[in-house]
């Protein structure tokens, strides 16, 4: 009788170690790549603001001299066109 208990807990730790390779594991996995994915960019947005903010400085500094009107003109315009072009890619939603 010995031998059947022993064969009966070996069937069910197979399955228990099948049915976590196939849920468990790949449930991690995902989660894994959204936590460095959300990581990744929020760390890109961080840094791209820091870089309009410098060069938005550097420019009021070294290239507008006292003209700041001039340095938000480009900057707001480079943004408009950007805008412009992601809403003109957007893809409209069907209701």
């Amino acid at each position: 009788m010995t031998d059947f208990t022993t064969e009966a807990v070996d069937t069910i730790e197979k399955v228990v170690g099948a049915v976590r390779e196939r849920t468990v594991v790949p449930a991690n996995r995902a989660t894994r790549w959204i936590v460095y994915g959300f990581l990744a960019s929020f760390c890109l947005v961080f840094a791209s603001v820091l870089l309009v903010f410098g060069a938005f400085r550097a420019a009021d500094v070294y290239l507008a001299k006292d003209r700041v009107w001039a340095v938000w003109s480009v900057l707001g315009g480079i943004f408009v066109l950007a805008g412009t072009f992601f809403w003109l890619k957007r893809s409209p939603r069907s209701t």
